[in-house]
């Protein structure tokens, strides 16, 4: 089996924890460094967890002992961040999205396809049962062919909970680059690449005030849309319409439905790992909800991470760097549409990821992983 592979943590905000969580535990990986613009906080983190050194970014990513980098910085410092882990030699796992800028995402996959390492990016939740039960669905025939798809996703922003919310209204935030991946991954893993898109935006405000934490009542600029919808035209012929917005209060729209010839899917949260996926027939009784039948059980943050240093030539990383700029390149191009009042075809294809089998808890958290 070997040592454990090394990672080494750049940027420990709030999403570190549940990444943590995963990894500072599980018996295929252990984490040797981590780094954060706060050494404090780099300090604390590092307490936690045996064995595991607080460091600045420059030693973490020259570390002997880290052979990939997990990269939680925010948005706008990813392309910095991932682009140093490979010149370094390292691989890197780097949170949503890719990157901020599509040409910034081509580099990034570009040069660690030159150094000879591997990019994953999140979201990995959809690995877990919810979307992978609903993609067995599809690929068994149950709904029939597929031709068209709902993707909803609608809340009044994130600076009602979020204590340092400026990057969520920043350049490479948004409803669509934060939020988006989430749905537009599972889009991919249901139906297959997209080959064009047309999209709409609209901004409600130009300041946000947040809403909790130290920084209660400040007033932060708002530099991008904040709702944002549009179409997206798969390579199989089935079409999608898409809604991201921090600017409404709820909505009661399944978060995914897929419509076939003979019947529709209501797909649970693709932010989180699991949920019911319901099926209705045509001239069936009613919904059903479906037995779990793909997945990582009980999945967690990380388990993308886990499933990248696990994968071979046989089985490529699920949550792989190229669907993460194919999902960038969607993203960008429904703002570029938005803006220029045009259909936008896309650059990039991709396959859809190899599917999941049925793996229990206890077998992913292994080391032998049968369910790879």
């Amino acid at each position: 089996m070997g040592d454990p592979h090394g990672i080494g943590v750049v940027g420990l905000g709030v999403i570190s924890r549940a990444y943590l969580n995963t990894l500072a535990n599980h018996p295929t990986v252990r984490v040797v460094a981590l780094a954060d613009l706060d050494a404090a906080r780099a300090v604390a983190a590092a307490a936690a967890i045996p064995g595991a050194e607080a460091v600045s970014v420059e030693r973490l990513l020259h570390h002997p002992d880290v052979a990939t980098v997990l990269n939680l910085t925010i948005p706008a410092a990813h392309a910095e961040i991932s682009g140093a882990a490979i010149d370094a030699g390292r691989n890197v796992y780097v949170e949503k999205p890719l990157t901020v800028t599509f040409p910034q995402g081509r580099s990034i996959i570009d040069r660690a396809a030159s150094a000879g390492v591997r990019v994953g990016c999140a979201p990995d939740t959809v690995l877990g049962t919810g979307t992978q039960t609903a993609r067995a669905a599809i690929d068994s025939g149950l709904i029939g062919r597929p031709l068209a798809a709902s993707a909803v996703m609608v809340t009044p922003g994130h600076e009602r909970w979020h204590p340092d919310p400026d990057f969520y209204y920043a350049p490479g935030g948004g409803p669509l680059l934060d939020m988006g991946p989430y749905y537009i991954s599972a889009l991919v893993h249901l139906l297959g690449p997209v080959r064009a898109v047309i999209g709409a935006a609209s901004r409600l405000r130009d300041v946000r005030v947040i809403g909790s934490g130290p920084r209660l009542g400040q007033r932060i600029p708002v530099e991008v849309p904040t709702h944002v919808t549009g179409a997206l035209e798969h390579a199989g012929g089935a079409l999608t319409t898409l809604t991201t917005s921090f600017d409404g209060v709820a909505t009661t729209a399944a978060p995914i439905e897929v419509h076939g010839e003979n019947g529709t899917l209501a797909v649970p949260d693709p932010n989180t790992f699991d949920g019911e996926v319901r099926h209705l027939a045509l001239d069936g009784p009613g919904w059903r909800t479906l037995e779990p039948r793909a997945g990582y059980v009980a999945a967690a943050r990380g388990i993308g991470l886990i499933d990248l240093v696990r994968s071979d030539v046989m089985c490529p990383p699920r949550a792989s760097g190229e669907v993460a700029l194919h999902v960038l390149e969607i993203m960008t191009a429904l703002l570029r549409s938005a803006a220029e009042g045009r259909r936008v075809e896309l650059t990039t294809a991709v396959e859809r990821p190899t599917p999941v089998p049925i793996t229990p808890a206890e077998e992913w958290r292994s080391a032998l992983a049968p369910g790879r």
